[in-house]
């Protein structure tokens, strides 16, 4: 995966947490991601290290960027098992480009700023200011961040933390103006992991999902009426997803569901006896123009999927 606009089906296997008190954004927090964001995925980033199936799923599947966030966290100065209690990650265009994409990471918490800035001044860390806002580079990582007050840090390349300054300062829009991102928030932001994506995020999430089983055809006949979708997770008993695709018609969820039925239709004639009963914890159903998907497993047939083909060709 080249960047974390791949990580949307993948994404539901992303999780850094599993079930506890909701990852929920701040009123900070939200009004610092700019308004053209093509996937936000909230985590409860404390309660991650209860499960070993969240933290085996973590090792097989996070991606090299997160990775590199993740890194970047520990050589802030931060101790991200203690500082951090949620962790969001928005992959967002950039101003005047449709296809130019930047991630930004912003983490909630407790946060000893002051002793954290007394470190980067022993450290001699050069600080760069835009308006009121102190940028500090997180060691050789390549990454800055900012505190945009004493419980929210935003973090990322220097473009991408730039961007979100200005729409923190109003100086650019944010997220909070875009309608149906809002909305899809309402219905899943109760989740320990959760993650919404708009339009374009939902297109290439469903490419991904119906592989070789949706022809070109098919899925172009519905592709654009594929708007926004939403999912969550939760590791308390077993691993639970559910995954909410909104369509705006009722026709267009009936045809979705009807690719991805028989996109499983078609692992089950190839897949092995893993991959099978995972599908077949699989359900799909649609109402009023929503297509919903749940699965569930138990912690170790989920251990079995993580090792399987199947599982190894939806997070490529």
């Amino acid at each position: 995966m080249k960047n974390l606009a791949r990580i949307s089906f993948p994404a539901l296997f992303l999780a850094l947490s599993l079930s506890a008190p909701a990852a929920q954004l701040t009123s900070d927090a939200r009004g610092a991601i700019p308004h053209d964001v093509q996937q936000l995925v909230v985590i409860d980033y404390r309660a991650m290290q209860n499960s070993s199936t969240a933290m085996e799923l973590r090792d097989r599947v996070m991606p090299p960027e997160l990775r590199q966030f993740d890194e970047a966290l520990r050589k802030s100065g931060l101790n991200e098992n203690h500082d951090v209690d949620e962790l969001a990650f928005a992959l967002f265009r950039t101003a005047g480009s449709a296809d130019q994409l930047e991630t930004v990471g912003i983490a909630q918490g407790q946060f000893a700023v002051q002793d954290i800035l007394a470190n980067f001044r022993k450290l001699k860390v050069k600080v760069t200011v835009v308006r009121a806002n102190r940028i500090y580079p997180m060691g050789k990582t390549g990454m800055v961040l900012c505190f945009v007050d004493p419980s929210t840090m935003v973090f990322g390349t220097a473009g991408a933390v730039k961007q979100t300054l200005d729409v923190r300062d109003g100086n650019a829009p944010s997220m909070l103006t875009n309608g149906p991102i809002m909305e899809a928030m309402k219905a899943v932001d109760y989740e320990s992991l959760w993650s919404i994506l708009d339009q374009k995020g939902t297109q290439t999430m469903m490419r991904q999902i119906l592989g070789e089983a949706g022809s070109v055809t098919d899925f172009e006949s519905i592709r654009k009426r594929l708007l926004t979708s939403w999912y969550g997770m939760d590791f308390q008993h077993g691993v639970k997803f559910d995954l909410t695709i909104s369509t705006g018609d009722t026709f267009a969820a009936a045809t979705v569901s009807s690719l991805l039925s028989a996109a499983i239709v078609y692992r089950k004639m190839t897949g092995s006896d893993t991959e099978k009963a995972a599908l077949s914890s699989t359900d799909i159903s649609s109402n009023s123009g929503l297509l919903t998907i749940h699965f569930a497993a138990s912690d170790s047939d989920f251990d079995n999927l993580l090792k399987s083909s199947l599982f190894q060709s939806m997070v490529r």
